[in-house]
């Protein structure tokens, strides 16, 4: 073997190794980003086993023939799977899906691990409403989308109205949406904000 084979056989393996590496690479960002997220998956109305078997995030399971509710055990975002509808929220510390007998009927979260800075909060609520627009949902009970203006921002710094929107999709579903003001005892000096959600039947 001349020097030229093996400098080209040498470059060779170098290649090999950095695509094998890249691919390694890309492999894990993606599961750290996406498939390692811990979720729930469900819709309103459907069994709650069905939910159990499709989420990622562990639930308990319901207590047969009883009116209750159950919290995720690990922060976790919903993804709402309705094929028209469907939406995702980003990680919530407070989560909780109701249910009937073995059937969801509502769930009632706060899309956030902690109270957020106004600028943070309010991303969340614009990207639920434009996720909810592509898809079909429509504001209802004589509400307007939020939108971020300094008056909006200013009637919830001094807890004049609260900020609340009700979205429906078809007769299928409807949502609520609200951001407040939020003391938050581990940031004191700060102005913080909570989101509530909440999604059922039409009511």
């Amino acid at each position: 073997m001349n020097l030229l084979q093996c400098i080209g056989r040498r470059r060779g393996g170098l290649i090999l190794a950095l695509l094998i590496v890249l691919g390694l690479t890309t492999t894990y960002l993606y599961h750290s980003l996406y498939s390692d997220k811990p979720e729930i998956a469900l819709v309103i109305g459907e069994p709650y086993e069905d939910m159990r078997q499709r989420s990622t995030a562990s639930i308990a399971p319901h207590l047969p023939g009883k009116i209750w509710h159950n919290i995720p055990k690990t922060d976790a975002r919903l993804r709402f799977t309705d094929p028209r509808y469907g939406f995702v929220t980003p990680p919530a510390r407070f989560f909780a899906v109701l249910y009937a007998n073995d059937v969801i009927t509502s769930v009632r979260m706060s899309p956030q691990i902690e109270p957020l800075l106004y600028d943070d909060a309010i991303k969340i609520i614009l990207d639920l409403q434009d996720q909810w627009y592509k898809a079909g949902w429509v504001p209802t009970k004589g509400y307007k989308p939020l939108v971020n203006t300094p008056e909006l921002h200013d009637s919830l710094r001094k807890m004049k109205n609260p900020g609340t929107t009700y979205w429906k999709a078809n007769e299928q579903y409807q949502a609520m949406l609200d951001i407040g003001r939020f003391k938050d005892d581990r940031h004191p000096d700060e102005e913080r904000y909570l989101i509530t959600l909440v999604i059922s039947k039409p009511w």
